[in-house]
């Protein structure tokens, strides 16, 4: 039969597991957004965060020469600078299969 004690290391062991994943995580995600807005010629490329990874709210996260911005994807200025970027890859994409036919 297993101790009271055993069971007890296991279940504190496993808290101490699930609450540095945790922390880790969500010390990697945006907060709060930005103020004002980035020029586009700064931006290098974004990636999206969304609640349902455990971060606290949905942001676009503008990565640049000097780090990483966190961006209201309310914001038009946002949408529209994703939208460039999309079509800038779309661009390099169509060439390049062009070039390999």
């Amino acid at each position: 039969m297993v101790s009271v004690k055993a069971v007890v290391m296991v279940l504190a062991l496993l808290t101490v597991c699930l609450t540095a994943n945790t922390s880790a995580a969500y010390r990697n995600c945006c907060r709060r957004y930005m103020i004002g807005r980035l020029r586009e010629s700064d931006i290098k490329g974004y990636s999206v965060q969304t609640v349902k990874e455990m971060c606290p709210t949905d942001a676009i996260i503008f990565h640049t020469k000097k780090g990483k911005a966190c961006t209201n994807p309310a914001l038009k200025w946002v949408m529209d600078a994703v939208d460039h970027l999309r079509t800038k890859a779309q661009k390099v994409h169509q060439h390049s299969s062009q070039q390999q036919k």
